[in-house]
């Protein structure tokens, strides 16, 4: 496909370029605003009728993912269509894919969404990831090996957040896991002595060009990625390299065309295992709305537009905090915004609300970047911001 530039005319009319988004939350909304701002029109398919994409759109479509005529008017109003999120039906971006231009492709989404498809992908990619097994029936249960245990039994679907996930230490409590996930296919991992939690975020276009970003630290509270720092303040090189070689080979091995993130854990005895990715611009990668010269927002829609990938360069050292709706509750009384002001005094901060109306316990409301010439300084900063927002500052 040739590109599809900012501003042309396209499909014989003479209206802007026009790109669509299956999903409206606020990874959409952020991917709109990069699209708005490079010159491109934008249309949201959402079934929710308020939704934070969808407000900041051109369009929004209401309407199921499987909605036949939802589709087919996005398809009908787009040149080219992505998705905000992994758990969008894989046959709703089939569908669309016979009509118009999509990325990523809905195989790549497919093994994304199923972690047993994910892990065999990685293992075919020659990328090392946690002992495992499948358990999808009482003779795979019977016949797991105790060696996985103490683990982790993960639904392999739907399972975002910490949800679906449950901790075992014995084949009892392994049998009675199962029994509450309802049965349905699950994974068991071997839990691994974990030292650091890492992440790599790589686009790749239709041609196969492919750039990425430095790697990540993460720290993660309850299960809900809640700092990210770059650079990584624990990460030796050789261990960055090899994350990254590892995420291109992941990228490489689908065929993926996008933004893609990819997750590690960086063990005791000095393993680097691959935990599992997300076929979307990702919540660690937040950092480069401000650290770095190309977002990863723009970097997607670049991808999907078949415009030349750029790479990216990080200018600021950046530690990015996550924002839950808690932080609304931290009085007696009903949901009080947070002071924003005495946040937004300290140097190098960048606040990014989702637009989203109702604060609630565990919502990502938005998210809060600190940039600073040096990792120390921003590290200082944000431990500062987080002392006044109420958030442990164990980062």
């Amino acid at each position: 496909m040739p590109a599809l530039l900012p501003g042309a005319a396209t499909l014989g009319e003479s209206r802007q370029a026009t790109l669509g988004v299956l999903g409206g939350g606020q990874l959409g909304r952020m991917f709109v605003h990069a699209a708005q701002a490079l010159g491109y029109r934008c249309v949201v398919l959402d079934p929710d009728a308020v939704s934070p994409a969808g407000s900041v759109a051109e369009v929004h479509i209401k309407a199921d993912y499987l909605d036949s005529l939802g589709l087919a008017r996005l398809a009908r109003d787009c040149d080219a269509i992505t998705t905000e999120f992994e758990n969008v039906p894989a046959l709703a971006l089939e569908t669309l894919a016979g009509m118009r231009v999509v990325a990523p492709a809905a195989a790549a989404v497919a093994v994304c969404q199923d972690r047993a498809v994910e892990k065999a992908h990685f293992k075919a990619a020659g990328v090392a990831c946690a002992p495992h097994a499948v358990i999808t029936n009482d003779i795979e249960l019977a016949a797991a090996d105790p060696a996985l245990l103490p683990g982790i039994l993960k639904t392999s679907r739907m399972g975002y957040d910490g949800k679906g996930q449950v901790r075992v230490s014995s084949t009892a409590e392994l049998a009675a896991a199962w029994a509450d996930l309802k049965r349905v296919p699950c994974v068991l991992e071997q839990m691994l002595p974990l030292k650091v939690e890492l992440s790599v975020l790589v686009a790749r276009g239709a041609d196969g060009q492919l750039v990425n970003y430095p790697v990540q630290q993460n720290l993660h509270r309850g299960g809900i990625l809640a700092v990210t720092e770059v650079p990584a303040p624990d990460v030796p090189a050789a261990v960055a390299q090899q994350a990254i070689a590892a995420a291109r080979q992941v990228a490489d091995a689908l065929a993926y065309v996008g933004v893609l993130c990819v997750e590690f854990f960086w063990l005791d005895d000095g393993r680097l295992v691959v935990n599992e990715m997300a076929p979307r611009p990702h919540n660690s990668g937040h950092w480069t709305m401000n650290g770095a010269d190309v977002s990863q927002f723009e970097l997607q829609v670049r991808a999907l537009a078949g415009l030349p990938l750029p790479e990216p360069r990080q200018h600021s050292a950046s530690v990015m905090l996550n924002l839950l709706g808690d932080l609304w509750f931290s009085g007696d009384g009903g949901p009080t915004p947070p002071a924003w002001d005495r946040v937004l005094a300290l140097p190098g901060t960048h606040l990014h609300l989702y637009g989203k109306a109702e604060a609630r316990h565990g919502r990502k409301m938005g998210h809060l970047n600190v940039t600073a010439a040096t990792p120390q300084a921003a590290h200082a900063v944000a431990a500062e911001a987080a002392a006044l927002l109420g958030l442990p500052a164990d980062f």
